[in-house]
């Protein structure tokens, strides 16, 4: 009988432990060197249907570079097929400061020389993936947004 108690209790107490969850979500950071693939343009006028356009990068636009440093400090660097023959060169290099808050997972970004910053939303967010969703809503008839999708760099 005391080996049933004993057995009982046991599971009980097993029950009641495997249930519960401690681990929190995974959180990874957006600080890193991120590789461009692709952007989709999305345009909705207001009381109208939205278009979106699906633009993949080639592989020299690909070479192009977001650095998000610890902190809010950042640097993009666009690369792009310029000259005949087409060599691939840097065409622009920004450095910028950025806020993101974690928990809305809202983002700003600030390239320096610019008065206005870009604002939008981090929509993927893991060990190899950002989804970057930035938005336009200057017109009141128009929504207009990019979402770029990178692949986290290993250095």
């Amino acid at each position: 009988m005391k080996k049933l108690a004993l057995l009982f209790a046991g599971l009980s107490l097993l029950a009641a432990t495997g249930c519960k969850d401690d681990d929190p979500a995974q959180v990874f950071p957006i600080a890193g060197l991120w590789q461009p693939v692709k952007e989709v343009i999305t345009t909705i006028p207001t009381g109208g249907s939205g278009v979106s356009d699906e633009i993949t990068y080639t592989t020299c636009q690909k070479e192009s570079r977001w650095q998000f440093n610890e902190g809010t400090t950042g640097k993009r660097t666009d690369k792009d097929e310029i000259g005949t023959p087409a060599i691939c060169s840097t065409v622009s290099e920004k450095n910028f400061t950025y806020n993101y808050n974690t928990s809305d997972k809202r983002i700003e970004i600030k390239y320096q020389g610019v008065a206005t910053p870009d604002k939008g939303k981090v929509t993927t967010l893991n060990s190899t993936t950002l989804n970057l969703t930035i938005e336009d809503t200057t017109n009141p008839n128009e929504y207009h947004s990019v979402t770029y999708t990178f692949k986290r760099v290993t250095q």
